[in-house]
């Protein structure tokens, strides 16, 4: 089961993210949890399912079904917290991100790094381009959101340092780095 970190992330690289990679649009619908499980379904590219998850030692286990399009948008109606959101997924090397931009009951986004084993992730330093970390804060999963309402979220800062790491991720350029000077000429000549 792959290991997720979450971060905030400024709505204007989100949007400009958004621009440059499309993403699609994915609607889910949340019912109240039961004991040892929780049900919710989703629309994502067309496709609707049934989510199952159990909780087995601790870890959530999504078991889905497929569902007709149209019995899903039922049940959506019928679920109490529903969201909406569009799911950009990108590809830093060899690790595996989503962006997350939610539009409904509100708007947030949020960055998420999988990966597949723990000592990776407690290894990992996030991109500049990333916010503030918001893993361990339930307020900021999708269940929550959907049944609890928008977590008093701080703005994201949008930084030079943030905006240009964004730029080299969006250009496959993580690890390269422009010179100094070469920096400089750029935004002279940006400024001329």
């Amino acid at each position: 089961m792959p290991i997720t970190r979450c971060f905030l992330l400024a709505s204007s690289l989100a949007r400009l993210i958004e621009k440059e990679r499309g993403g699609h649009r994915v609607t889910e619908g949340y019912f109240p949890d039961q004991p040892g499980r929780s049900t919710f379904v989703r629309v994502e590219d067309g496709i609707g399912s049934l989510i199952l998850v159990r909780h087995v030692s601790g870890e959530p286990v999504e078991e889905p079904t497929a569902l007709p399009r149209n019995q899903t948008e039922a049940l959506l109606d019928l679920a109490p917290g529903g969201l909406a959101y569009r799911r950009i997924q990108l590809s830093l090397g060899t690790r595996r991100v989503q962006v997350c931009r939610f539009t409904a009951p509100g708007s947030l986004d949020l960055v998420a790094a999988e990966f597949d084993r723990d000592e990776h992730a407690r290894d990992f330093q996030p991109l500049d381009w990333f916010g503030p970390k918001v893993t361990d804060e339930t307020a900021y999963q999708n269940r929550s959101l959907a049944l609890a309402g928008w977590p008093e979220t701080p703005e994201v800062d949008l930084t030079d340092a943030a905006l240009n790491s964004l730029l080299d991720s969006l250009e496959d350029r993580s690890g390269a780095r422009r010179r100094p000077q070469q920096r400089t000429w750029i935004k002279e000549r940006a400024a001329s």
